[in-house]
Formats: C-alpha cells, sequence, structure tokens
C-alpha cells in the first residue's frame, strides 16, 4: 500500500481524546475538525511549573534528493517510546506546499510511520503557512503603499521580499509596478518561498504575542538615502501583521497512526532558513510528556547546526541525545554511486561513503558534546550484507546504533532504538556552541565553515563584505549566523557529494534578519526560491469523485 492508503486504513482518535491524554481539556483547545485541533494560549500558563522532559533532536547525514526518513523515524522512535512504556509526544515542522508539489512529496513520515490526518497536514492544514504568507505580503504592500503616496520615510532601497509557497523559479526575480498608473513606482522585487521567509522564523522563534509582535516590528525593510536602516515598525505595520498571525502562533495538535501525541507547529527549510519547528512547540512538548522528539531539516550541517547555535540559544534548551539518520543508500551515494545505481548492492562505495557520516557523527559528537547514536533507517532494497557491515563499522568506532524498521513496523520497529535512547538520555554531555555571539561576524561563518564544514578556506564576495560591514554598522554583529546553502554537500557545491579533497567555500551574500535576529549567509548557488523538477509530483496528485485525494507520497 501507499503511504496515503496505509493513513487512510487506520482509524484515529478524536483529538480531544489525544488531548486529553496530555493533560488538555476540550475547553483549551480549538478544534479544526475531529482530528486537528490548535493548543489555546491558556496550556501554556498552566504547565509552565512542571518539570522538563527530556529532548531528543533527530537529524542524519547529508541526504539524496529524496531525503532520508528524518520525520519517519522522528514518528517510529515516539511510538516506540510508548511501545515500552514511556511517555512521549512529537514536535514537528509543517510541510511546505513547495515539496509536495516537487519533488520531495509530503513530510508527514511513510508507511505506518505517520502524522495525521497526512492530507490534511500536507496541504492546508490550519492555514498557518498561508497566515505567514499574507502578513510577510501584507508588509510588501504598505512599503510600495508608502512610496506611492510620497516616500515620507525616503526609501532608497527595499530589502524586503513577497514570498509564496510554492517552487516557482519564474518568481525569484520580478519587476513590479508596470500598470503605468500616474505617480507608482516600478522596481525591481524578489519573492522567497514562504518557509524562508522572515516572518516563519519570527513565529518560530517567538515566545508570545508580544515578542511576535515586537520581533515583527523589528524587521529590517530597506535604507533611506542617508543609507539608514527602516524598520516595519517605521510604518507601524507590526500590529496589523500580528493580528494576521493571532491564530498561526497557536501550537496544533494532532497524531501518529499508533495516536502518540503529535504537535506539529511552523515549518523553515534548513537550506535557506533555520529548519527547525517553533520554541512554543518545543517548549510546550517538553512539559506535556517524559520525552519530547522532534527533529532538524536536512543534515546535521544544516538543520542540527542551526537548532544548536540559534534555537538552544534563543529558547535556553539542549537536547539530552541526538538520532543521526543514515540509510544505505545516502552512504552509497555520499560514496559517488551515482544516483540511478544506489539501491544496489555496491560495497565500495558504502566503504567510501562512511566517511560522510562519520563527519556527522563527529560534528554531533566532539564539537558540540553531544550524545549520538545513528539510526540505520531500513529500506527493503537494502541487503543484510551491506547493513551488517555498516554495524560493524559503527561498532568499531564505539558509536552505538539500532536499525530502525519503522516504515513496515511502526513503533514496533523502532523499540530497539527506544530502549537505547532511555539510557543515552541518562549520560552527562558536555554541550557547546560552535561559536561564540561575541566572534565577528566572519569569525562566525568561518567557525561554521571550517569546523562543521571541513572547509580549508572560506572566500567572501565584494557584495557579501560590503553587507557585513553595514550589519557591524548598524549595531548586529553579535547575532548569530544561519548559512543558507545546498543540503547535499558539505560543501557550497550540490556536485561536490563525497568532499574527499579540501575545498574552499564561497560566500555570495549575507542578508541580516533583525527581526527573527539571525543574519542570513547565502553560499554558492542556493536559491531562497526554489524551482519545480522535470516532472513534479503535482503531475501525480488528484482528486476522484468521492472527494478521495491520491498521489501524495
Amino acid at each position: 500500500m501507499t503511504d496515503i492508503e496505509i493513513a487512510k486504513s487506520i482509524k484515529l482518535e478524536k483529538i480531544t481524546k489525544i488531548a486529553e491524554e496530555i493533560g488538555i481539556s476540550e475547553d483549551e483547545l480549538e478544534l479544526y475538525g475531529k482530528y486537528k485541533a490548535k493548543i489555546s494560549n491558556d496550556v501554556k500558563e498552566k504547565i509552565k511549573n512542571k518539570k522538563d522532559g527530556k529532548l531528543v533532536l533527530v537529524t542524519a547525514m547529508s541526504p539524496t534528493p529524496l531525503g532520508e526518513g528524518k520525520t519517519t523515524i522522528s514518528i517510529s522512535i515516539a511510538d516506540g517510546l510508548r511501545q515500552i512504556g514511556e511517555k512521549a509526544i512529537l514536535a514537528l515542522r509543517e510541510p511546505s506546499l513547495g515539496p509536495v508539489f516537487g519533488i520531495k512529496g509530503g513530510a508527514t513520515g511513510g508507511g505506518y510511520a505517520q502524522v495525521a490526518p497526512m492530507e490534511d497536514i500536507n496541504l492546508h492544514f490550519t492555514g498557518d503557512i498561508h497566515a505567514i504568507t499574507s502578513a510577510n505580503n501584507l508588509l510588501s504592500a504598505l512599503i510600495d503603499n508608502h512610496i506611492y503616496h510620497g516616500n515620507e520615510l525616503q526609501f532608497e532601497k527595499v530589502v524586503w521580499k513577497r514570498c509564496l509557497d510554492l517552487n516557482d523559479r519564474q518568481l525569484r526575480v520580478v519587476n513590479t509596478g508596470l500598470s503605468g498608473e500616474s505617480k507608482i513606482v516600478p522596481r525591481e522585487d524578489k519573492f522567497d518561498i514562504t518557509v524562508a521567509s522572515e516572518v516563519m522564523a519570527i513565529l518560530c522563534l517567538a515566545t508570545d504575542i508580544d515578542d511576535l509582535k515586537q520581533k515583527l516590528g523589528n524587521i529590517l525593510i530597506g535604507y533611506n538615502k542617508k543609507q539608514e536602516p527602516i524598520y516595519a515598525k517605521d510604518l507601524k505595520a507590526e500590529g496589523s501583521m500580528a493580528v494576521l498571525l493571532k491564530d498561526a502562533i497557536k501550537p496544533n495538535l494532532v497524531q501518529t497512526l499508533e495516536h502518540t501525541p503529535a504537535i506539529v507547529h511552523g515549518g523553515p527549510f534548513a537550506n535557506i532558513a533555520h529548519g527547525c519547528n517553533s520554541i512554543i512547540a518545543t517548549k510546550m512538548a517538553m512539559k506535556l510528556a517524559d520525552y519530547c522528539i522532534t527533529e532538524a531539516g536536512f543534515g546535521a550541517d544544516l538543520g542540527a547546526e542551526k537548532f544548536l547555535d540559534i534555537k538552544c540559544r534563543k529558547a535556553n534548551i539542549k537536547p539530552d541525545a541526538v538520532v543521526c539518520v543514515a540509510t544505505i543508500k545516502a552512504i552509497k551515494y555520499h560514496g559517488g554511486a551515482p544516483k540511478d545505481t544506489i539501491k544496489e548492492e555496491n560495497m565500495e562505495c558504502l566503504a567510501s561513503g562512511m566517511d560522510n557520516l562519520y563527519r556527522h557523527i563527529n560534528n554531533l559528537k566532539d564539537k558540540f558534546g553531544l550524545n549520538v547514536i545513528v539510526a540505520i533507517n531500513k529500506y527493503n532494497t537494502d541487503t543484510d550484507k551491506e547493513i551488517k557491515y555498516v554495524e560493524e563499522e559503527l561498532a568499531k568506532r564505539n558509536i552505538p546504533s539500532s536499525v530502525v524498521e519503522s516504515w513496515a513496523k511502526g513503533g514496533k520497529g523502532a523499540v530497539d532504538i527506544a530502549k537505547k535512547l532511555v539510557e543515552l538520555c541518562k549520560k552527562e554531555e558536555d554541550f557547546k556552541f560552535i561559536y561564540d555571539l561575541n566572534d565577528s561576524v566572519i569569525e562566525k561563518i568561518n567557525k561554521v565553515a571550517m569546523n562543521v564544514y571541513g572547509a580549508n578556506k572560506v572566500n567572501y564576495s565584494e557584495e557579501a563584505i560590503i553587507n557585513i560591514n553595514q550589519i557591524v554598522k548598524n549595531g548586529y554583529g553579535n547575532l548569530p549566523v544561519c548559512i543558507a546553502k545546498t543540503q547535499y554537500s558539505f560543501s557550497d557545491d550540490a556536485k561536490n557529494v563525497e568532499c574527499k579533497t579540501p575545498f574552499e567555500f564561497n560566500i555570495r551574500d549575507v542578508e541580516l534578519k533583525a527581526g527573527a535576529g539571525f543574519i542570513v549567509v547565502l553560499a554558492g548557488k542556493i536559491m531562497t526560491m526554489p524551482g519545480l523538477p522535470k516532472v513534479p509530483a503535482a503531475e501525480t496528485i488528484d482528486i476522484d469523485k468521492n472527494g478521495e485525494i491520491v498521489g501524495i507520497f
């Protein structure tokens, strides 16, 4: 059966019952039908004095184009912990419509390890991402309206971009204001995908509605003729933007196919944004259960680094254990096997590709000082010989591992790793950040590029240096950095999957996200508005005469 067929074959519990299991009453929910709900602001106050549960971060080695199943593993671990009698909850990101209709498909897990209702979550869900799109574009409309009506703030340069939650490369650079109307000012504009919008990052990093408004007001939207910054609060935009986000800031409660509670909230990409779900959702989940399982996007060089260096600083949290997901196909892919042969047995490429996995593990253990276990996500194309080889090689380095069969078995396929995680969470850690906030902007970028990615040199474009100097001049040099780069390589080159030889890391541009509180660093050819593949998933998604959706995977 397909993922969507499996999801439809299992009867869900009413969301009120799921909420009751974690101490949330029906009066503290805002229902969106029978199986999804928003959690009211009252719950946060009610549980604030409860002890935090253990936090488990799920990350991965560098992926293949179709991903390595981090969300599936996260779901099965939470289900597996409940299988052994532990109280567990998930804290995951919301899917973006870009990948759903693009190449990766949905982001609700797979097989018997899914959050549900999967069609709803993968499509419009509770409207959070649409609200973010609207708030982002309201600010754009206010900027151009201000310029139209006389430009009192003397905009010389607009840096704020519009957004849309679909992959559409045609919108990367556009010309606007071409109607020829009197007084309208044509200008060049750009679009980001919504999950790369600063409004998305702000929603995920805000602690409450007041903090949300303050962060929205601090968004840098342009510069005047004196090269002084102009902020959203100068347009009095933060109030109306917050109104559009008043419901989106509330976490969403759903369930797994095994009825484990799941809070799904916020959805920034990790290759072009900070890649973590909301602080509100994670901290709430930690109060509601003994184990909170969360994930950060793409490989550990992206999602995990940003989770640790950005989110953990801002939320004052740290993981008690990290799961690094590996697949046989990804190991072979990063060992030089062509993409169309990674399902075939190839022990030479498997041996070579182990280096990618080791580098991620060493970063997590030695650079960040965390407890790590490898989840070998088993596919039906994997051979016993390949699985045994990876297990034995990890054991030689004293790296704990577990074969997880989550797609086929759900929580039962993750009982072994669940037991190992309970013990791993008891061990002491020596958690540390990669850089200090007092380091210069260039020092911070260099430390991530050299210590995490393994670059031997970092090159900066002239534009990047100019923008860094302006950021420092305006008093934002002490912010963390959020590096946007390809997910397929430690380098900035998507084709350099092996990274066997020393490589240089190239910084194209740097952007200040004053509202979100970090500096985005654009490396290589990374785009903040993705494009669709030659054969997009949209071609296979359909709805039949009975209203049943098909084709989402």
